[in-house]
């Protein structure tokens, strides 16, 4: 099984928890040392864009203090890494979305805020805030992804619409595009559960979780909100269906609609199809909120049981922090990412015109983190259940979320209180 970078913002927000130590092996890639300098394993999970492999395999070959060994897994990799951190003979450092709650209280994983002190400003907050509890930073951002709506331009013009810059106008600008033969609006075969997520109580000024721990969506805005979002399913307005879902842009290459929320990953492809003929926006704002884009990050993280933790801490160091070339070469060359660091982001060619230009300008405006550190699974499961009786079975928004705050807060209150 391959995986883009892409599954991070479609995925559900924690790790895994450890179970089946066997899944790891006991082969971590560590060499020999044979260079004269520390021997170190790099764990990557397996991408699926091409030429990710050989390049992450290039970087570790150029560093000249220590010998690391790339490894690449396939299969379940959160799994497998939650699980080698608590045996000997895991990895050194490994990329992760998290590291998640448990891994940091459990102490395995070391602080890496020395590492980036001196260009802490640079980084979205968005990206390093669910990687940092405490005031403590335990993953280094390696490349952002993000969401956005993609629209036709032309599309827009025939029918005489602008493009949506609140939820009501998305709404309506929906129901004028959608024909026998065109959709307005796609969000998923799902109608949106799972792609959205809290995107909307975002963009209504709420948010899923908030910095202390307590529930954010606990105002009566998120029932409006989420009741604009079925108005879309009920007004037969999105695109219910099609052949690849939300993170493809297939549905919007064929002209099955005129807009889609997809990812950044997709810009490469719709500009080829389209090439001026479509935008890019964050998700429209509602009420008092803001638009709204989430964002994620893939980080790299050392392991609290790395033979040599001042080698492996300068080798992240390295090519996370220091090595500006192999971070853009690595957002941009396979598959399309905005690097973590803002200024990468600013200066890199393919990021400073058109689309992917207002894609960087929103996610340094409107990003916010997709994966809050303190949403759990179960979490992830009450609040999306709610959002799918919502929109699909026309439930009731101020009780649905009436109870899903119930449950939500009760375990927040199990989490904070571990």
């Amino acid at each position: 099984m391959t995986i883009s970078r892409r599954h991070l913002l479609a995925a559900s927000s924690a790790t895994a928890a450890a179970g089946l130590l066997s899944a790891c092996g006991s082969n971590t890639g560590r060499s020999d040392g044979g260079s004269g300098g520390p021997a170190l394993s790099h764990w990557y999970h397996q991408y699926g864009e091409e030429g990710t492999e050989q390049a992450v395999r290039r970087y570790a070959k150029a560093y000249g203090k220590a010998e690391v060994s790339v490894q690449w897994r396939p299969g379940d990799y959160d799994r497998q890494t939650a699980a080698a951190l608590l045996t000997e003979s895991g990895p050194d450092v490994f990329e992760s979305p998290g590291p998640n709650l448990d891994q940091i209280r459990g102490k395995q994983v070391l602080d890496l805020t020395e590492l980036i002190e001196e260009v802490k400003d640079d980084y979205n907050p968005a990206v390093l805030a669910p990687k940092t509890h405490e005031g403590r930073i335990y993953g280094i951002p390696q490349v952002i992804d993000m969401q956005l709506l993609y629209y036709r331009k032309s599309l827009l013009a025939d029918a005489n619409v602008e493009p949506p810059r609140t939820l009501d106008e998305l709404v309506d600008a929906a129901k004028k595009l959608t024909t026998r033969d065109v959709k307005g609006l796609f969000l998923g075969n799902d109608a949106g559960v799972g792609a959205l997520g809290g995107t909307p109580l975002q963009a209504a000024g709420l948010e899923l979780v908030t910095d202390d721990g307590k529930v954010g969506f606990d105002d009566p805005a998120a029932a409006r909100t989420l009741g604009k979002i079925r108005q879309l399913y009920a007004d037969k307005s999105l695109l219910l269906g099609a052949p690849s879902d939300w993170s493809d842009p297939a549905a919007f290459l064929q002209g099955l609609t005129a807009m889609q929320w997809s990812g950044l990953w997709a810009l490469p492809a719709v500009q080829k199809k389209f090439g001026d003929d479509f935008g890019v926006l964050p998700f429209p704002k509602d009420g008092a909120g803001k638009p709204s884009v989430p964002v994620g990050a893939y980080g790299a993280a050392v392991s609290a049981k790395t033979r040599d933790k001042d080698a492996a801490k300068a080798y992240v160091k390295w090519l996370w922090v220091q090595q500006a070339a192999y971070q853009e070469d690595f957002a941009l060359s396979y598959g399309f990412h905005i690097p973590a660091r803002t200024s990468l982001a600013q200066k890199a060619d393919k990021l400073k015109e058109g689309a992917a230009a207002d894609a960087v300008r929103y996610a340094t405006e409107s990003g916010f983190p997709s994966q809050p550190l303190l949403w759990t699974p179960r979490n992830q499961t009450t609040y999306q259940d709610a959002l799918s009786r919502i929109i699909k079975d026309g439930a009731n928004p101020e009780s649905e979320l009436k109870q899903a705050v119930r449950k939500v807060r009760a375990e927040l209150d199990r989490v904070k209180s571990k």
